[in-house]
């Protein structure tokens, strides 16, 4: 562990925050970690703020597989991606120090718009909904065969560890973060004698490749969410989307699966 020696911490800057992170610089400084102002000289990257934070910290970082991402949170926010909160400094700097550190990798979502015009990364999720109140319509195309026609408000396409998110909220399956694949589900589907779509939400393996095709029915605008952010890309044809064979990594605490976390999160 002595290779990662360097903390970046990625946090709104509020001087209550800068204040309860006091203890945990002067104890990483005491354990010869320094804590650097860009995060490109870090080796480690520790979000403050739970797990939409998280979100953020790894996106304005660019997705780095050249570092370790850690994630703090307070007592009352959310925490998939956060295994500390700001009453763990010790136990912290401990594993960070162990040389039988344990990293959980955390799947990628890999996303092209209009055949490779703009390319994105998500570690939640993507959706793609109307902008205007009119329901949407895109072709579905799997591993280049077409599937359905969707008409509704949107799709949400999630790795496993984004399914206790926004596509939780919609009725999807919570996913197992250890299949390598990622989930399709439906956002307010129209499905009546006319029209028709599979209605349900669908997992597909990490070996698949994903098609949307807008259909330019004046709903030309819709909006894009890559996992926190909203993007308005103007005139989207495509969309393609496969799991990336690239991880986030994390580390990992001791007797915390993923399952822990969900239970510990909603039940």
């Amino acid at each position: 562990m002595d290779t990662r020696k360097n903390i970046y911490l990625f946090y709104v800057k509020d001087s209550s925050v800068e204040k309860k992170l006091v203890p945990f610089v002067q104890i990483a400084e005491e354990n010869g970690f320094e804590i650097v102002k860009n995060s490109e000289d870090a080796n480690i990257i520790i979000s403050i703020g739970g797990d939409g934070a998280f979100l953020q910290a790894v996106r304005q970082t660019g997705f780095r597989q050249d570092c370790l991402y850690m994630g703090i949170k307070n007592d009352d926010e959310a925490g998939l991606y956060c295994d500390f909160d700001l009453n763990s400094f010790d136990e912290m700097v401990h594993i960070m120090m162990n040389e039988d550190l344990e990293v959980r990798r955390f799947p990628i979502l890999n996303v092209s718009v209009n055949n490779d015009e703009s390319q994105f990364n998500c570690l939640n999720e993507l959706s793609i909904r109307s902008s205007i109140i009119k329901s949407f319509v895109l072709d579905v195309f799997i591993d280049h065969q077409f599937f359905e026609t969707f008409r509704g408000d949107g799709l949400i396409v999630s790795t496993p560890t984004g399914s206790t998110g926004y596509n939780k909220s919609s009725n999807g399956a919570v996913m197992d973060p250890k299949l390598q694949g990622f989930q399709v589900t439906e956002l307010a589907s129209l499905n009546n004698n006319r029209y028709r779509t599979l209605g349900a939400s669908f997992i597909l393996s990490g070996d698949r490749t994903l098609r949307f095709e807008i259909i330019q029915d004046g709903n030309d605008y819709p909006i894009i969410g890559l996992d926190n952010e909203a993007y308005s890309i103007r005139n989207i044809k495509t969309l393609d989307m496969s799991l990336s064979k690239k991880h986030i990594k994390t580390i990992k605490l001791k007797n915390n699966t993923f399952w822990d976390r969900v239970k510990r999160t909603f039940l």
